[in-house]
């Protein structure tokens, strides 16, 4: 890129390359924020990924990370790792100074926003540019992106069907180059399934590992995970996020070491259990199939010692809709009946379904829930990696609030190879490997021990890197 690029040049550049042309002198943070708020302002109309976009304090941000970078091309201080970097922030997770509306009118805008939560006051240290909020639906609810505040969000790809959710705002926003990175969160698959529909790659990183404040009302299988379009951004974007926070007490003791190290080090010996449906799975979409194995075949090319071979347990879906259907009944219960009236149908469905459940019931759940993560670290130890689809289906129609009368398997059975891997707490990502017909993706999960997270990462960046420049890693064509 030469210093005459074109704002458009700049809004598709990965976060890598920007800190490049930023070392350089060739592009500056202001160029680049002044490109993606475009971008945004042209797309976002149609997409409906951003519920708000911070123009003004991301200006702000950005003047002051091009006044450090210029001292630093003069000899000064070292830039923050994601200086002058665009990142857009989840509208489930408190930033200063923004609204957290959470996909809901229960809450109210008009208060002081004064706390960030630990990631977002990571993202501020690293000189990070945050430009503004993503659609989620209310609390984080479901898999696709929309509700009654925030209305329907779409995917780049095709602006009939959805980006997935619940960070399908994230998800659409990195597809379509408003931002080259962004924060989401994974309760049930909610970072892996919008990246999966919407061709980029999405980490949901080992429970733990990125601190929380406040934690999730739904409980320890919500996490938090970067959106990139490249396997090193989002290596590089958990450099920053996965240091340590005190407010979170369930968080990791810190880990010193650098994601970024060893990611080119490719799949050649590795030991990985290929599941094409984890022994459950009845109805994975046959476009999807054929393009994860090829995919897998792609990996034993590469070197890996490939076995195809199921984990041996059962489907946990009740298992998660039950838990979460208790975080439901519980926020449900801080609401007033005037606030209980405005909610999302789905989440008013599954609050609802929350009730039916005893102390009991809650008790066996949890009990059943331990029993599956023994068994999958377990099964584990036999393995480096597990590979599986990321959603069994690709992107399908986006619809309204409501569409569908609520129940475990309208939620979540679509996307059987999402859900376990949070009740184990296991990293898991997904990464573009194909298109259907019809020119939707279609994701490669990959999913490593506990703790096993830059080993994801590392299988990641293996297959991103023998597949660059096909039609797999191919970006959505909207008019720009």
């Amino acid at each position: 890129m030469t210093p005459s690029a074109t704002l458009t040049d700049l809004a598709d550049c990965t976060a890598t390359e920007l800190l490049q042309l930023y070392r350089a002198g060739r592009a500056s943070p202001v160029e680049a924020t002044r490109a993606v708020l475009a971008r945004i302002d042209l797309l976002n109309p149609r997409l409906n990924a951003f519920c708000l976009v911070a123009h003004e304090a991301a200006m702000q941000s950005a003047k002051g990370s091009e006044a450090r970078w210029t001292a630093f091309r003069q000899g000064g201080a070292a830039c923050g790792e994601l200086d002058g970097v665009p990142v857009s922030i989840k509208d489930l997770i408190l930033t200063r100074g923004m609204p957290t509306l959470r996909g809901s009118d229960t809450v109210d805008a008009d208060q002081p926003w004064e706390v960030d939560a630990p990631v977002t006051a990571r993202l501020r240290e690293a000189g990070a540019v945050l430009l503004g909020k993503t659609n989620t639906p209310e609390f984080g609810c479901k898999g696709e992106t929309n509700s009654p505040r925030s209305g329907i969000t779409r995917n780049p790809w095709d602006l009939s069907k959805t980006p997935g959710g619940s960070s399908g705002g994230a998800a659409a926003a990195v597809a379509a180059g408003m931002g080259p990175l962004a924060i989401g969160t994974d309760g049930a698959g909610s970072v892996r399934i919008p990246a999966a529909f919407c061709g980029n790659f999405g980490l949901k990183p080992s429970f733990g590992r990125v601190p929380a404040y406040p934690l999730s009302p739904f409980g320890s299988v919500a996490h938090l995970g970067p959106h990139s379009r490249c396997v090193s951004d989002a290596a590089l974007l958990m450099n920053v996020i996965k240091k340590p926070d005190a407010r979170d007490w369930t968080s990791l003791p810190p880990d010193p070491s650098d994601y970024l190290q060893g990611l080119e080090g490719g799949v050649r010996g590795l030991r990985i259990a290929w599941s094409p449906t984890l022994g459950y799975a009845q109805h994975v979409d046959a476009e999807v199939a054929s393009s994860v194995a090829r995919a897998v075949a792609l990996l034993a090319e590469l070197g890996a010692h490939v076995e195809q071979l199921d984990p041996g347990i059962e489907d946990p879906l009740d298992i998660t809709t039950g838990l979460w259907f208790a975080g439901a009944w519980t926020v449900w219960n801080t609401l007033s009946p005037e606030q209980q009236a405005l909610t999302d149908p789905d989440f008013r469905a599954e609050a609802l379904l929350g009730e039916k459940l005893s102390l009991l019931d809650i008790q066996r759940l949890h009990l059943q829930r331990g029993a599956l993560g023994s068994q999958m670290r377990q099964f584990m130890q036999r393995f480096d990696l597990l590979v599986t689809p990321s959603v069994a289906v690709p992107a399908f129609e986006a619809r309204p609030a409501g569409h569908t009368p609520l129940d475990p398997v309208a939620m979540l059975g679509w996307t059987p190879f999402s859900y376990p891997f949070n009740l184990t707490q296991q990293p898991a990502s997904s990464v573009p490997c194909g298109l259907t017909a019809d020119g939707l993706p279609i994701g490669l999960q990959f999913v490593g021990p506990m703790f096993g997270d830059a080993l994801v990462l590392r299988a990641s960046r293996a297959y991103e890197a023998a597949r660059t420049g096909t039609v797999d890693f191919a970006r959505p064509v909207m008019p720009h």
